[in-house]
Parts: C-alpha cells; structure tokens; sequence
C-alpha cells in the first residue's frame, strides 16, 4: 500500500471511530463487540476497497459496518436459541448509555440535562427494530443523507424513508412518555 493511502486511511479512521463505536455500541450494548466490529469494519475496508477514491471511504466503511451489525444480530439470535435449551447461565450484559463525556462529575446543569436526555434516547433507541436503529443512526446522528443511508444499509431509498419515519415517530412517542413520568 502506497504510504500516501495509509496516511490518508489513518486520518480517517481517526475521523471515524468514536463516532462509529458509538453507533456500535448502541446497536449491540456490548463494548468489547462494538469495539471487535468496528475494528473489523476498518480492516475489511482497508482490504477491499483502500484502492478506492477516499471520497468514497465512509460510505462504504459504514456499509461494511451496518453488515457487520446485522451479522452480530443474527449470531446473537442463533445463541439465544440454543441457550433457551440450556441451563441458565448469568450472562450479564452491558446496557450504558450514550455517553457525552467521560465523566459526569462537576457538570453544569446544561451538560448533565444532555446526559439525561441521552440516556434516555438511548433506552428508548433499543426498543426499536434493528433497521429503524440503523436507519436512525445514520440519517440523524451521521447525517447520512437518504441515498447514502440507503446505499450503507443495502437497501432502497423508499425503505430508507419508511424505516427513518417509523423510528423519529416511535422516538418521539417514547421520549413523550417518559418525560410524562
């Protein structure tokens, strides 16, 4: 590989990591599986498509990304039947928030309000079908605009539109109600 490309490769994945560990993370509750995806998204970018335009990177790397996810879900399905054969087991699993900040001591009000809020986006997030969190994640948090969000998730544009409908109207009916509580 061209040392201009790996340059150009370590500067993205720079840009790009917090943001898509955190959209891992929301999707699978797990850091260390957020972590593992995210890493191997990166590699299989870098070894299929490092040839490509750099333009091209982060559709393609959160094409690769949201696969790896659906991947995970489907995995995680498969051991939750044969686990419903087994004896029970303890396993624990991680459920944090988004987090804003790496510490939530001494915050303004303000930042622990965001945090509040956050939290409660999340949990809510959760409840929602995988496409509708995918789909979210990518038109609202990255800004993906609908083709690009259709083209990371392998899926058309109308069904990008449906999907990010159904989401923001059952966030918002969520979020309604427990700020009613």
């Amino acid at each position: 590989m061209h040392s201009d490309t790996r340059k150009q490769l370590d500067e993205f994945f720079i840009q790009q990591q917090q943001q898509a560990y955190k959209m891992a993370y929301v999707l699978t509750s797990n850091r260390d599986d957020a972590l593992e995806l995210v890493q191997d998204s990166m590699l299989k970018l870098v070894q299929s498509y490092a040839h490509k335009p750099a333009e091209e990177w982060t559709l393609l790397f959160y094409r690769i990304l949201q696969n790896r996810i659906r991947d995970f879900h489907r995995r995680q399905g498969i051991r939750q039947l044969f686990h419903a054969f087994l004896p029970a087991s303890e396993d624990k699993t991680e459920h944090e928030p988004i987090q804003i900040a790496d510490s939530q001591q001494n915050q303004p009000d303000n930042e622990l309000q965001q945090t509040h809020t956050l939290t409660q986006i999340s949990a809510a997030l959760k409840t929602l079908p995988l496409r509708q969190q995918q789909t979210f994640l990518l038109r609202a948090w990255q800004e993906f605009s609908t083709r690009e969000a259709a083209f990371a998730l392998s899926i058309s544009e109308g069904s990008i539109k449906t999907h990010y409908s159904r989401a923001v109207a059952q966030l918002r009916h969520l979020l309604k109600e427990n700020s009613h509580e």
